[in-house]
């Protein structure tokens, strides 16, 4: 899916293509004196980017027209196509490998660190739009900036956040008013579920979202990690072993087949009433809410945070938006023009309203957004999700190793292996530190 923009068809479309086609509600977003920075953009300029497809049809509306209105500002034509998740990491490589095609691309979470050596550093935006903004927010600062240096190699436009969802009225009938925070209390919750034929189910499958996020939390909230601040692998630990063993009493309050599932098989789960807790993003609760038929689940779906477990607050990674410039690139500052312009709040409030609380803001200024005051309460859990200081790869340094570690599901299948029995927790933890120090090795 694709669309071009040039600057005769967003004048000829008039003032309907140069503000959002639907209306939102005002916000007040903060700002702060900040100097742009100089990006004369060059002569005859147009730009083609990547992105992922829309969540929901206001996303792409916004989006056209903010770059209609950026086109129609400074002549620069953009074309944009929409590519399916699955297929934006694969373009992304090609793109990087082959130094043609888009000149910038929005892809997900560390995929600027895989290919940094090929992007314009960005630094220069994002110190502008920080100081304007209220500053970025620790994950998008984690998934912008190189480690190790000052270098931006991404401008995080937002994160989708998979908190719990669950039944009020199933967790009131079995005696608590929201699921604990502990991890005691938790387990007694998913114990009282499975024995009223209402269970909790969590995907220990191949699951780029799901499965990554729940293995994550479980080992986090008891204070594991795959490696520590250095890169060196870290995941054979106590801690490690404690959470594994945590997971063999929770999973046998699960409901069957979730060693097997995917992104899509708890949504599915939960909205045929066989799932009553599980984790999501804020896709499930609106697939709900906006089917007649489904009132009833909705209207008493709830969203909290998982459990903190050890730490302070609760251990969640959230799937991040991040923006990348690439050198082959002819026309760089009309990227980063560009990218500046779809991050100011005329043009990215009215997106974030019209992604519903999907995506999360990358900027402190813009918890302000009516999209979290104006809108439906329960989306407000999804408010801060660029806050948390975990992410993919959590202690070590954003690399191409934790990349591929991630994408090899060392954690997912090293939870799923003791929750089918296969290993013990000793076992399983071994086995991830062997899978995990091939990547460290050969690739930090």
């Amino acid at each position: 899916m694709a669309y071009i923009i040039t600057r005769r068809a967003a004048l000829a479309l008039g003032g309907a293509a140069l503000v959002a086609p639907r209306a939102f509600a005002q916000s007040n977003i903060p700002t702060q004196s900040a100097s742009a920075p100089s990006l004369p953009i060059e002569r005859g300029a147009t730009l083609r980017m990547l992105r992922p497809v829309r969540f929901v049809q206001p996303d792409e509306e916004v989006f056209r027209a903010n770059a209609a209105r950026f086109t129609a500002q400074t002549g620069v034509e953009v074309r944009v196509d929409f590519v399916g998740w699955e297929d934006i990491t694969q373009q992304t490589a090609v793109t990087a490998n082959t130094g043609a095609g888009p000149d910038l691309i929005i892809g997900f979470n560390e995929a600027p660190h895989i290919y940094a050596d090929k992007l314009v550093d960005m630094a220069d935006v994002a110190g502008y739009l920080g100081q304007k903004y209220g500053g970025w927010k620790a994950m998008a600062q984690r998934y912008g900036k190189r480690a190790n240096s000052d270098m931006w190699v991404g401008l995080p436009f937002g994160a989708s956040g998979g908190p719990l969802v669950w039944r009020k009225s199933t967790l009131n009938s079995v005696g608590f008013d929201a699921p604990p925070e502990d991890h005691a209390g938790y387990l007694k919750l998913s114990q009282e579920l499975k024995r009223v034929g209402k269970p909790s189910g969590f995907a220990l499958g191949n699951a780029v979202g799901d499965g990554n996020g729940f293995a994550q939390w479980l080992v986090w909230s008891f204070g594991g990690y795959l490696v520590d601040e250095n890169n060196n692998v870290a995941i054979n630990s106590p801690e490690t072993i404690r959470s594994l063993e945590y997971l063999k009493e929770l999973y046998a309050t699960f409901i069957p087949g979730t060693i097997a599932w995917g992104d899509i098989s708890n949504n599915r789960a939960y909205s045929a009433g066989e799932c009553h807790l599980t984790a999501n993003g804020v896709s499930l609760y609106f697939s709900l809410k906006n089917d007649p038929a489904m009132k009833a689940i909705a209207d008493d779906t709830f969203m909290t945070l998982l459990p903190k477990g050890t730490q302070q607050t609760s251990p969640m990674a959230g799937l991040t938006l991040n923006a990348m410039v690439f050198k082959h690139s002819r026309y760089p500052n009309a990227s980063k023009a560009f990218l500046q312009f779809m991050l100011e709040a005329p043009q990215y409030d009215p997106w974030l309203q019209a992604n519903l609380g999907y995506w999360s803001q990358p900027l402190n200024a813009y918890n302000e957004s009516a999209t979290w005051s104006s809108g439906d309460p329960k989306i407000s859990v999804f408010k801060g999700v660029m806050d948390t200081t975990f992410y993919a790869g959590y202690k070590g340094p954003i690399s191409e190793a934790s990349a591929a570690a991630n994408a090899d599901y060392v954690m997912v299948q090293m939870c799923a292996s003791v929750a089918s029995g296969q290993a013990t927790p000793q076992q399983a933890a071994a086995e991830a530190e062997r899978r995990a120090r091939r990547f460290f090795r050969s690739r930090r």
